[in-house]
């Protein structure tokens, strides 16, 4: 049995190396996978379940080919992609995840997140955080004229830009106080997330035991993904020749 993990694909029409990589994987590698989880930001923006982008609906016809063919898919709501909905679940055939969530891999118990919720720094994010995620807001939005929310997307895309270009880049990352909190509440010695971009398999003690944080990164340039069966796990680097 083997268990798929990957995140921050930022999948748009303006990344067109990564959408054919991300439609290679999911035709290749993930059909041998018992199960996919994608946490977070499968695409760059989502607006709502009835975006009928080409590209975007060239992915969800691939995810819905792979969770047929008897992979189990899961997918985690990214700071991009938050109004995932119903529909994309019917779309997809994917499950969608509660942000954080626990899942035993082989015996073990796992953290699953995306990622952005541990990045406590960044604080004008986390203010924007807390009032985007609330059902009321999204259900405002969401009554929106399609043409118009996507107009609203892309200003959000450009002022997130805009904040990640003059934030130091430690405020964009990980609080290690944030880590150690939720994996202490939750009672558990492995976390995985994205968000950050920054892959790498981070080692430590929480309460006396041996921990570790993996952390995923973006498609922008190339895949990642982390691989993980009853013999222990790897996170892999996947080239495709260069950037977009």
């Amino acid at each position: 049995m083997t268990t798929l993990f990957v995140s921050d694909l930022h999948l748009d029409a303006a990344f067109p190396a990564a959408l054919a990589q991300f439609g290679s994987f999911l035709r290749g590698s993930a059909r041998e996978a018992d199960a996919l989880y994608i946490l977070g930001d499968l695409f760059e923006t989502w607006v709502g379940d009835d975006d009928d982008d080409a590209q975007r609906t060239g992915v969800c016809t691939a995810l819905r080919d792979l969770s047929d063919a008897g992979v189990a898919c899961h997918v985690c709501h990214g700071n991009r992609d938050f109004l995932l909905g119903s529909g994309f679940e019917q779309r997809t055939g994917c499950a969608l995840l509660a942000d954080p969530t626990i899942i035993d891999l082989y015996g073990e118990r796992v953290l699953l997140t995306h990622g952005d919720a541990l990045c406590t720094a960044d604080l004008a994010y986390q203010r924007l955080r807390s009032v985007v995620r609330k059902p009321a807001w999204q259900r405002r939005f969401l009554r929106l004229p399609l043409a118009t929310r996507r107009v609203l997307a892309e200003e959000a895309r450009a002022g997130s830009r805009a904040h990640t270009g003059m934030a130091a880049a430690r405020i964009m990352d990980a609080s290690e106080e944030a880590v150690v909190r939720v994996m202490s509440e939750c009672a558990v010695r492995k976390l995985i997330h994205g968000h950050t971009h920054r892959p790498a398999i981070h080692e430590f003690v929480l309460d006396g035991a041996p921990a570790h944080r993996i952390v995923l990164g973006a498609w922008y340039e190339q895949g990642s993904c982390l691989r993980w069966d009853a013999r222990g796990y790897e996170l892999l680097s996947l080239p495709r020749g260069g950037p977009e």
